[in-house]
């Protein structure tokens, strides 16, 4: 049982406001992430990949040829890893390997219409639910969200190994 004292705001007396923040941001996050989740989950009418499969998809989406090397580091998974998770979409039929014209030992990685389709609609399903939640907040709060973003790409890029 966790016996430390709190202030009314529930932060112990040698904590901060950004210690707070922090706290309250590494949860929240992943609360958002699942209750998203799990909406895609009841409305997709497929079956709708792993997360990091559409992470994937998404990445492929924006930067069409990118390599399995490059991708991985993007999405900060192990190459053979990831490399294992191109093998099993190829073989759905959601990610074609193309190999580099100029040197054959390097693949490009692309969607499949279905893959485009498909993570398309996942987009679009959760546009509609954060839109549907936003509607319900003040104008101030979608305000003050709205100037969060920027900050939360920032926070993200500063947590990213490759930033140290």
């Amino acid at each position: 049982m966790d016996t430390t004292a709190r202030t009314p705001d529930g932060t112990t007396p040698a904590e901060g406001p950004a210690d707070q923040l922090a706290r309250q941001l590494a949860l929240v996050l992943p609360a958002l992430y699942r209750a998203l989740d799990r909406r895609v989950d009841a409305d997709f009418p497929h079956a709708k990949p792993a997360e990091g499969q559409i992470a994937l998809m998404r990445l492929i989406r924006d930067r069409a040829g990118i390599t399995v090397r490059e991708a991985a580091e993007v999405l900060l998974v192990k190459p053979n890893n990831l490399s294992a998770t191109v093998t099993q979409m190829a073989a759905a039929g959601l990610v074609e390997r193309r190999r580099d014209p100029d040197d054959k030992r390097v693949t490009h990685l692309h969607l499949t219409p279905t893959a485009a389709e498909r993570t398309h609609a996942v987009d679009e399903l959760i546009g509609g639910y954060v839109e549907q939640a936003l509607a319900g907040l003040s104008d101030g709060e979608r305000g003050a969200l709205g100037a969060a973003v920027g900050a939360l790409h920032l926070l993200e890029r500063g947590l990213h190994p490759s930033a140290s």
